[in-house]
């Protein structure tokens, strides 16, 4: 078997130009429009858009490797590493704010030069603990391969299947300072191809023992922030990622046990792109339905609770709303829910689905529904 980087051209990838700026050009045009479009929005609307994006950014993210976190961690601890308050912030686990923080530095800071130190600092902080899962990991610098080649496999054991294999730890040094002098070069690339590329490269240099995902991720934003020109980011590329993760894996494998034509890898990542931006269109029809219902609901008396709840819905809520899972959700008993969601009917809020006892479920009215 041999892998893209065994090539003696490695890393002088090509491509079909043609196809290639086709693609490109239909994602600048719809980046631009986005951008646009955010300009137009009020302070506070382009802030509840930042949240909700970036939110899903660390969400989706994580998701794909398998670690899940939970919304109101995150969200809040977004707020406060950016200086923003709003009502329901919970605390924040130090494994979330370390994610957060990354994943702020790479697209605030998207200007400022990526570095061995900046890479190790990001990898050290995704595991605060030096372990992954139940495994005792080198954090805040490369790969040593102590314990052999790395290596992607699936299967179970006895069974396995080889989907990759890195680079030898004994080139990784001269391997990433080539990565980063091109990374920080002005080389004429477009931003948008430098992103695909750059996560590609990265993930198969795969410079560190875990976490090489995410940082290939945190790296993709990093460019994508550039190449938006604004640090606000108004779309996800990982919450597309995690929708297509089953594509991503197969044309990465494809690409990676390829030549260095790189021209599959990139119709990938660029429609991969598109639908996110395309995506994005839903979040800001919900961003401004929330601020029309809120707007419209200024003075009207909602406990904390029916707060709560209504913010979620607004948002996007997993499932059937009924009793019992208010309950849940706001640690009350099922009469005291019965109540609040009784209260938001007679006010017009929520209307009933369906009926038949405890599986009668509830939404929004339609007026403020996506």
């Amino acid at each position: 078997m041999r892998y893209v980087y065994q090539y003696k051209d490695w890393p002088q990838f090509y491509w079909d130009e043609q196809e290639v700026t086709r693609l490109l050009g239909t994602v600048r045009n719809l980046q631009g429009r986005l951008v646009g479009k955010m300009e137009t929005l009020g302070f506070e609307l382009k802030t509840e858009a930042l949240m909700q994006t970036m939110t899903l950014e660390v969400l989706k993210s994580s998701e794909i490797e398998g670690e899940v976190f939970n919304y109101e961690e995150v969200r809040s601890s977004l707020a406060r590493q950016l200086g923003l308050k709003f009502s329901g912030m919970v605390n924040s686990g130090r494994d979330v704010d370390a994610v957060v923080e990354m994943m702020l530095d790479a697209t605030h800071k998207a200007e400022e030069k990526l570095t061995h130190d900046r890479l190790h600092g990001w990898q050290a902080a995704l595991f605060p603990s030096g372990h992954s899962g139940i495994y005792k990991i080198e954090v805040g610098k490369y790969r040593t391969d102590s314990s052999g080649a790395m290596q992607v496999v699936s299967g179970a054991m006895g069974k396995e299947r080889v989907h990759f294999q890195a680079p030898a730890a004994k080139v990784l040094k001269s391997e990433m300072t080539q990565f980063l002098k091109w990374f920080n070069g002005n080389n004429q690339l477009d931003l948008v191809l430098k992103a695909a590329l750059a996560h590609f490269w990265f993930v198969t240099l795969h410079p560190f023992d875990d976490g090489n995902g995410r940082l290939a991720r945190a790296i993709t934003e990093m460019l994508l922030t550039r190449s938006d020109g604004s640090p606000l980011r108004f779309y996800s590329m990982s919450a597309q990622i995690r929708l297509e993760r089953k594509a991503y894996y197969a044309v990465l494998e494809k690409s990676q046990k390829g030549d260095l034509d790189v021209t599959n890898w990139l119709r990938w990542f660029l429609n991969c792109l598109q639908n996110a931006i395309l995506a994005s269109d839903k979040l800001l029809s919900r961003t401004l339905n929330k601020h029309q219902f809120w707007s419209r609901h200024a003075k009207t008396i909602f406990n904390e609770r029916q707060k709560k709840i209504l913010n979620k819905l607004l948002d996007e809520f997993d499932g059937k709303l009924n009793t019992s899972k208010w309950a849940k959700i706001n640690k009350c008993s099922t009469d005291t829910a019965l109540r609040d969601v009784q209260d938001l009917v007679s006010k017009k809020v929520l209307r009933k689905e369906n009926s038949g006892g405890r599986s009668t479920s509830y939404d929004l009215v339609k007026e403020f529904r996506v």
